[in-house]
């Protein structure tokens, strides 16, 4: 079973950003393609072939401690940039349990993704 990780020196917009917002879609089209380069960037071992089924855990490390909520960070544009970059086969429920996590790192935020084959 492969362990991936992927480390981007940054943190992606909240969903809210773009939500409810017909005028900014080509803003969300241009931000998706700069997050899946950075993801694409981030991959170091890349596996073989796509990993059909995964436990795929983002850790979002934030500079402040101001409340952030989970559901404004679902991770599409990292799921998203997975999936085009060949690592994940599929980012649907039937292939990958996601987890979400926040934490704190005011000299180094960042985003972790850690992915895991499973059976």
């Amino acid at each position: 079973m492969q362990e991936i990780k992927v480390i981007i020196k940054d943190i992606p917009p909240s969903n809210n950003k773009y939500m409810g917002n017909s005028h900014s879609f080509q803003k969300y089209r241009v931000e998706k393609q700069k997050w899946e380069l950075l993801v694409r960037a981030g991959i170091k071992n890349k596996p073989p072939v796509p990993i059909k089924k995964a436990i795929v855990k983002i850790t979002y490390y934030f500079k402040d401690r101001r409340r952030h909520d989970p559901d404004n960070y679902s991770g599409k544009f990292l799921l998203d940039g997975l999936v085009k970059s060949g690592v994940l086969e599929d980012d649907s429920f039937n292939n990958i349990d996601l987890i979400l996590k926040g934490d704190y790192d005011k000299n180094n935020p960042r985003t972790e993704i850690d992915i895991k084959e499973v059976g």
